[in-house]
């Protein structure tokens, strides 16, 4: 979603302070960092499809209260980001977010690659070529086909060929946790069991009783936050 629309209000709410990156191919892109106080990680936050930046303020404050910074940009065509989105300059967009943090201080083994919903293809591609201390994937799917067939299943395999996590996930080597509600209307958690069943270990998977797919953080609750701590801590063994 463009600017003007979206909630900017939140950006007050958040603590936010404006950042702009510039993608490896000179687009230009906005984000958002929240720097948490004391953090021991800093995380990259991927999000999906719909919205910008401004509807990720509930999942910006959580990350927050956990004990991560977090930076979230707004792909190329969303928010106040230049140009216009496709799958290759989705990963140039992670690729100039990823590179900010390196700049900003967090060595590879700090940062974690949070990925949300379509968000989730581009982190485990980021994760793929790039070490990070580990990768967080709310509402993941094995590919963009396999989406394509549940949401449209005569024509959606022919015409989405697409974000194939599926054919990178096991040489991930980072640790992965694995968020899907079980009551996902968009992306079915039998695809997100299907993503985590081909990673490797060390992996976890966090399936929320009644969560859909676009109230992950509010259905988790407070638990929520407990997981993602936990999940830090534990990926730095």
């Amino acid at each position: 979603m463009k600017a003007p629309e979206g909630w900017w209000q939140v950006q007050q709410e958040v603590g936010a302070e404006d950042v702009w990156l510039t993608a490896g191919d000179g687009v230009k892109l906005h984000g958002w960092w929240v720097g948490a106080k004391d953090a021991a990680v800093a995380t990259l936050f991927l999000h999906g499809n719909a919205g910008n930046v401004t509807h990720r303020g509930a999942a910006l404050r959580e990350i927050a209260a956990a004990g991560s910074s977090v930076l979230i940009v707004d792909y190329r065509g969303y928010g106040k980001s230049e140009g216009s989105p496709s799958e290759s300059g989705l990963y140039r967009d992670a690729d100039a977010g990823y590179d900010w943090l390196l700049a900003k201080g967090f060595a590879e083994n700090r940062i974690i690659i949070h990925g949300e919903s379509l968000g989730t293809a581009v982190a485990v591609e980021l994760a793929e070529r790039k070490h990070c201390r580990g990768v967080v994937l709310e509402a993941p799917f094995s590919s963009a086909r396999d989406v394509a067939g549940k949401v449209f299943p005569f024509v959606g395999p022919l015409v989405m060929w697409g974000f194939d996590s599926m054919a990178r996930i096991g040489l991930l080597r980072a640790p992965l946790l694995v968020i899907h509600g079980d009551r996902d209307e968009v992306i079915d958690i039998e695809l997100g069991r299907k993503l985590f069943a081909a990673a490797r270990e060390p992996k976890r998977m966090w399936v929320i009783a009644g969560g859909g797919h676009n109230n992950i953080v509010e259905a988790g609750g407070p638990e929520y936050g407990r997981r993602l701590r936990e999940f830090y801590a534990w990926a730095s063994i």
